[in-house]
């Protein structure tokens, strides 16, 4: 299918496709705006594309549900998150260190040493909190490249900051 008939196919369906996403969001209007605008991301970009196998309504259908799941699963981390910061005295104790400015200098300095991917894909990981799968999709590269970078650059930041207690998995 035309990259022009997908969007003519997209444009005819907006209307139950939006009555899906919010249906799909236990009816959350803005929930279902948010989802509904990421699967047409999806189905623009390519990371979602018809192959002929099912009605086109029946695929995109698909791909709203399934962007509803994702968008509920990475809120519900997120808010599980929430929770536990919430729930972290304010206080440092013995437990967790102090984090000083000269080391946070050098964990920057440290990841300005690592390739562009490994860098793109540890922000994605650890400050995004994106599973390797969702940044590989970001990176627009395979899981196991993901997974590759993520590690090599894990251990080359081991190599630079051998003393850092505020680098752990």
């Amino acid at each position: 299918m035309e990259h022009a008939e997908i969007l003519s196919q997209l444009e005819a369906l907006h209307r139950d496709a939006f009555g899906w996403a919010v249906s799909c969001c236990a009816g959350d209007w803005h929930r279902g705006e948010d989802v509904l605008q990421v699967a047409y991301v999806k189905a623009v970009h390519g990371s979602a594309r018809f192959d002929g196998r099912s009605a086109f309504k029946t695929w995109w259908f698909g791909v709203i549900r399934f962007t509803a799941l994702e968008e509920a699963r990475r809120a519900r981390r997120w808010f599980a998150f929430l929770d536990r910061w919430r729930a972290e005295p304010e206080a440092p104790d013995e437990a967790s260190p102090i984090v000083e400015d000269s080391e946070l200098a050098a964990l920057a300095i440290a990841l300005r040493a690592l390739s562009e991917r490994q860098r793109e894909v540890l922000h994605l990981t650890f400050y995004q909190r994106l599973s390797l799968s969702e940044a590989a999709d970001v990176m627009q590269v395979t899981v196991g490249s993901a997974r590759q970078h993520y590690e090599r650059g894990k251990k080359r930041l081991r190599e630079i900051l051998p003393n850092r207690s505020a680098l752990h998995e």
